[in-house]
C-alpha cells in the first residue's frame, strides 16, 4: 500500500469520526423527520366545530394532525350554531375551524346569490373574507350542500326525482322536516320556497333537531321530505333518495379550514400541514366517516385518529 492510499484512508477516517461527533453533540439533528414534526411548533389554541358530527370529526382531524407537527391544540365541540362559531374565531376564542363557502358567502358576507361553479365560489369567498382578516386554506373536495331527501320507496311511488316535482304534488304530500337554523337562513327555507314555487303552510313543516330529521324522514310520519346534508352517511344507511336541485338553488358548500390571517402569518406551516389531508376529504370519504359517527355510533375523536393513522398522517 503506497503513502497516497494510506493518507486518503486516514483523511476518510478523520472525516467519519468528525461526522459522528457532530451527530452525537447535536442529539441527532441530522434526522429529517424532526423538521416535519416541528412545522407548527409553538402554535396553541382551540379548534372549533359547529354542532354536528362532520364538524366534530373535522375538528379532531385538524387538532390531531397539527399536534403531530409540533402544535398544542385541542378541539371544542360544544358551541351551537354557525354564527357563534364564526364569532369565536373573530374574537380569538377559536384558533380556527372548518367553514363552508356557501355559508360564509351568504351569511357572513351578506351576498344574496351564490356564485356559480365550485372554484369560482371558493375564490369569491376567499377574497371576501380576506377583507375581514380571515384566511381560507386550500379546500377539501367535499361539498356539504343542503338537499332534501325522501324514502326511496316513497319517491318511486310518487314518481318524483327533483325539487321541482315536489311543487306538483298534492298538498297533503308536501310535508317537510327542517332544522331551526335552516328555517331563517338566507340560503334556506324562505328562498327555497320562492325558487320552487312551494306554498307550504306552517302546519306542514316540522321543526326538528338536525340528527332527528334523518330518522323522521325514514319513518315518514312527521314528513315526507327531510332537510339533509349531502355528505351525511345516514342518507345511504337509511335508504333515502336525494331530490335533484334542478334549479341549482343551493350554493356550493365546499369545506376549508379558516384561520385569522395574523395567525397564518405567524405560523405559515399551518397551510402546509392541513394540505396533507384536505385533498383526501372528498364528499364520498366524508360520507363514510360521518356514517361511522351517525350510524355506527363511534366516537368522532376515535374516528379521526383511526383515519389519520390509516392515511399514514400520524
Amino acid at each position: 500500500m503506497n503513502k497516497r492510499t494510506i493518507s486518503l484512508i486516514a483523511v476518510a477516517a478523520v472525516g467519519i469520526l468528525a461526522l459522528s461527533a457532530c451527530s452525537a453533540s447535536t442529539g441527532g439533528e441530522t434526522k429529517t423527520s424532526s423538521s416535519k414534526s416541528d412545522e407548527v411548533k409553538g402554535l396553541t389554541g382551540t379548534i372549533g366545530a359547529k354542532d354536528f358530527s362532520e364538524q366534530y370529526i373535522l375538528a379532531y382531524l385538524t387538532s390531531e394532525l397539527l399536534n403531530a407537527h409540533g402544535a398544542k391544540t385541542e378541539a371544542n365541540i360544544k358551541v351551537v350554531g354557525s354564527a357563534n362559531v364564526r364569532a369565536a374565531l373573530e374574537s380569538d376564542n377559536f384558533m380556527g375551524y372548518w367553514e363552508y363557502t356557501g355559508t360564509s358567502w351568504i351569511n357572513y358576507n351578506k351576498n344574496t346569490a351564490p356564485v356559480k361553479g365550485e372554484a369560482a365560489q371558493f375564490a369569491a369567498t376567499k377574497a371576501a373574507d380576506a377583507k375581514n382578516g380571515i384566511a381560507w386554506l386550500d379546500p377539501a373536495p367535499l361539498n356539504n350542500t343542503y338537499a332534501f331527501a325522501i324514502r326511496s320507496d316513497k319517491a318511486k311511488k310518487l314518481g318524483i326525482t327533483s325539487l321541482s316535482d315536489i311543487a306538483k304534488l298534492p298538498a297533503s304530500e308536501q310535508t317537510f322536516c327542517i332544522e331551526s337554523e335552516f328555517s331563517t337562513r338566507d340560503d334556506g327555507w324562505p328562498g327555497l320556497k320562492k325558487a320552487y314555487g312551494l306554498t307550504v303552510p306552517d302546519s306542514s313543516v316540522s321543526m326538528l333537531d338536525t340528527g332527528v330529521i334523518y330518522t323522521a324522514t325514514q319513518k315518514g310520519t312527521d314528513c315526507n321530505f327531510g332537510e339533509v346534508f349531502q355528505t351525511d352517511g345516514r342518507i345511504k344507511a337509511l335508504d333515502l333518495t336525494v331530490m335533484k336541485d334542478d334549479k341549482e338553488y343551493f350554493p356550493v358548500y365546499q369545506g376549508a379550514f379558516t384561520v385569522k390571517q395574523t395567525t397564518l402569518d405567524k405560523y405559515p406551516g399551518i397551510a402546509k400541514v392541513i394540505a396533507l389531508m384536505a385533498g383526501k376529504l372528498t364528499t364520498a370519504e366524508m360520507q363514510t366517516l360521518n356514517a361511522q359517527a351517525d350510524v355506527d355510533g363511534d366516537d368522532p375523536k376515535t374516528i379521526a385518529q383511526n383515519w389519520l393513522k390509516k392515511q399514514g398522517l400520524i
